[in-house]
């Protein structure tokens, strides 16, 4: 048989076990990276699936993106936020508000948890917050730093998210 000409590839297919929530503590590198159409979910960002094993390859977990002013905004597929023990924080920055950080907001507001949005700058006392990660998997996973900076342990600010999660399903059912 004479060789075909050559097919161009149209689909790639991966298949590998099924993914797991991380355990956490979380150590995040700092990429500058800003998310296309921040608003707006959508799959093909592949920036995200490099810079993650960039990050991997430079002994973190995973990345936490810096905008073009020096803010953190979110992670690789990871909401942020972070506790100065009286409030819980959002980073100001234009990022995918995703459904476990509405479902947290809403029900932090319910359970009458204050909640700001500021800038959150890696060179500015993160030593001073505690901080996690959030997505579909799981309403908090801590990180124990971002970057060369060490955030605080704070289990009751993980528990507290895990606990106005499970207030959603509870006022939903």
């Amino acid at each position: 048989m004479a060789p075909r000409a050559e097919v161009q590839l149209d689909v790639v297919t991966r298949i590998t076990d099924a993914a797991t929530v991380p355990l956490g503590p979380l150590a995040l590198d700092v990429v500058a990276h800003q998310r296309d159409l921040p608003h707006v979910k959508h799959v093909g960002e592949v920036a995200k699936t490099l810079l993650l094993r960039q990050a991997v390859t430079r002994g973190f977990d995973d990345a936490a993106f810096e905008d073009s002013e020096g803010r953190l905004s979110e992670a690789t597929i990871w909401n942020l936020a972070f506790w100065d023990g009286r409030s819980v924080i959002w980073p100001e920055a234009n990022i995918l508000t995703g459904v476990t950080m509405q479902i947290l907001q809403r029900q932090l507001s319910a359970l009458g948890v204050d909640q700001k949005t500021q800038p959150i700058r890696r060179n500015e006392s993160l030593d001073q917050l505690a901080g996690v990660v959030m997505n579909s998997w799981t309403p908090g996973i801590a990180i124990a730093r971002i970057g060369d900076h060490p955030l605080i342990a704070d289990a009751d600010f993980t528990g507290l998210l895990h606990s106005a999660y499970q207030h959603e399903h509870l006022v939903s059912v």
